[in-house]
C-alpha cells in the first residue's frame, strides 16, 4: 500500500487545504475499491508493477486533482480564446506598420543598409510578437479567472461585427489568393459599393472602436517605452541638418522632453478605451474622455508651439506671418530655407485645430447624450 499512499500524497499536495482531507479520503476509497476487485479477478494479491498499472488508470495526480478544483482549467478557457485571438492578430497588424515605418524611416534615412535594417527589422519583429503574445495572454489570464465577463463579450450588437474582418483577414492563404488574382480585394461575388454605402458598412459601434483604440494604444505604449523591441526610430539618425538646421538634435530634444507626457497619455488612454468598452460605449463617458485627451492634446502642441526645441523653428508670431512663410513655401527658389519648417508648422496648427474641433463636437455629445 505504499504506493497508493504516495500516490495520495502526490494528489493531496495539489489540492485546496479546506478540501484536502475529504478529497484524498474519496479518492482512497474509489482506489480501495479498484484494488479489492483486481484482487479478485487474479486471485492473489496485486504485485507493485499491477498496483501501479491501475493508479495509472486513475490518473496522474495532478490531473486528478484539478478535477476537484474549482474555477478555470484552462490558461484561456473556449469563450475568451476568440478574443485572444483576435487581439494577437490586431496588434501584430498594428506592430507589423509600426515595424515598416521604422524601416522605411532607417532606410531612407541613410542610417544603415537596405539588407542589415531589414534582417534588423525582422528580429525586431519577432521578438516584439512574443512580447505582444505574452502581454495579450497574460489580459486574458486575468480575464478568464473574473467572475463577470466585460459586458462587450455577452452583450455584443450586430454594429461591432464590421471590427472582426480585421482580423478574420490575416491569414496566409487569404493573401496567398489575392496575390494570385492579382491583388484583387472585392470577394467574390461581391459587388463594388457607392461612397456613402463604404462609409456607412464601416461604421463601427463606440464599443468596437473602444477595443480597436485598446489595442492600438498598447502596441504603441509597448514600441514607444522601448518594451516592444522593433526597429526604433531614431530622431538624430533619421534626420540631420536641412536648411541649415539640426533637425535630428531638435526632434531628439523634443523626444527626451516628450517622453513621460506620451507614456503616461498612452497608457490612461489605454486604461480609458478599456473602461469604455465594459461600460458598452457609453456616449457621455466617450465625450468626456474626447474632451480630456483632446484637451492634453492640445497643450502638447501648445508646449510644440511656445516652449519646445522645435519652437524657434515653427514659431510665428502673427496670421500675416504664418501666410508669409506659407507662401514663400510654394514659391522656393533654390536659395530659399525654412520649407520643412513651414510645413512642420502647418501640421502642429493644423493639429491643434483638429484637437480643438474635437473637443467641440464631444461637447455636443456631452450635452445630447447621442
Amino acid at each position: 500500500m505504499d504506493l497508493v499512499e504516495s500516490y495520495l500524497k502526490a494528489v493531496a499536495a495539489q489540492l485546496p487545504k479546506a478540501t484536502r482531507e475529504d478529497i484524498v479520503a474519496e479518492l482512497r476509497d474509489e482506489i480501495m475499491g479498484r484494488l479489492e476487485a483486481l484482487e479478485e479477478r487474479l486471485g492473489r494479491t496485486p504485485s507493485d508493477d499491477e498496483v501501479e498499472a491501475l493508479l495509472r488508470e486513475v490518473g496522474h495526480p495532478l490531473t486528478v486533482a484539478a478535477r476537484y478544483r474549482s474555477g478555470p482549467q484552462a490558461l484561456i478557457g473556449p469563450e475568451l480564446y476568440p478574443w485572444w485571438l483576435f487581439a494577437v492578430k490586431t496588434a501584430l497588424l498594428v506592430m507589423a506598420c509600426v515595424t515598416l515605418i521604422g524601416l522605411a524611416a532607417r532606410v531612407l534615412g541613410g542610417d544603415v543598409y537596405a539588407g542589415q535594417a531589414i534582417g534588423q527589422a525582422f528580429a525586431g519583429l519577432f521578438s516584439g510578437a512574443v512580447t505582444v503574445i505574452g502581454v495579450v495572454t497574460l489580459i486574458g489570464f486575468v480575464l478568464e479567472r473574473q467572475e463577470k465577463k466585460p459586458d462587450f463579450i455577452a452583450k455584443w450588437r450586430v454594429k461591432d461585427l464590421g471590427l472582426f474582418e480585421l482580423g478574420g483577414d490575416i491569414d496566409a492563404e487569404t493573401w496567398g489568393q489575392r496575390l494570385a488574382r492579382g491583388g484583387a480585394t472585392l470577394r467574390e461575388g461581391a459587388a463594388a459599393k457607392s461612397g456613402p454605402e463604404v462609409r456607412k458598412s464601416a461604421e463601427m459601434s463606440p464599443v468596437a472602436r473602444a477595443v480597436s483604440s485598446a489595442i492600438a494604444w498598447a502596441v504603441l505604449l509597448l514600441w514607444w517605452t522601448g518594451l516592444l523591441p522593433v526597429a526604433s526610430i531614431r530622431p538624430d539618425e533619421v534626420a540631420g541638418v536641412l536648411d541649415g538646421v539640426d533637425y535630428g538634435r531638435i526632434l531628439a530634444e523634443v523626444e527626451a522632453a516628450a517622453y513621460w507626457p506620451v507614456t503616461l497619455f498612452a497608457a490612461t488612454k489605454v486604461v480609458f478605451d478599456l473602461m469604455r468598452a465594459a461600460a458598452g460605449g457609453d456616449v457621455r463617458l466617450t465625450a468626456l474622455g474626447d474632451i480630456g485627451f483632446g484637451a492634453a492634446a492640445a497643450w502638447g502642441l501648445l508646449w510644440l508651439w511656445f516652449w519646445s526645441p522645435l519652437t524657434p523653428v515653427i514659431w510665428v508670431g502673427t496670421v500675416t506671418e504664418f501666410a508669409e512663410r506659407l507662401q514663400s513655401t510654394f514659391h522656393r527658389t533654390a536659395g530659399d530655407g525654412g520649407g520643412l519648417a513651414a510645413i512642420l508648422m502647418l501640421i502642429v496648427v493644423w493639429a491643434f485645430l483638429g484637437e480643438i474641433w474635437r473637443m467641440v463636437r464631444a461637447a455636443g455629445r456631452l450635452v445630447a447624450g447621442r
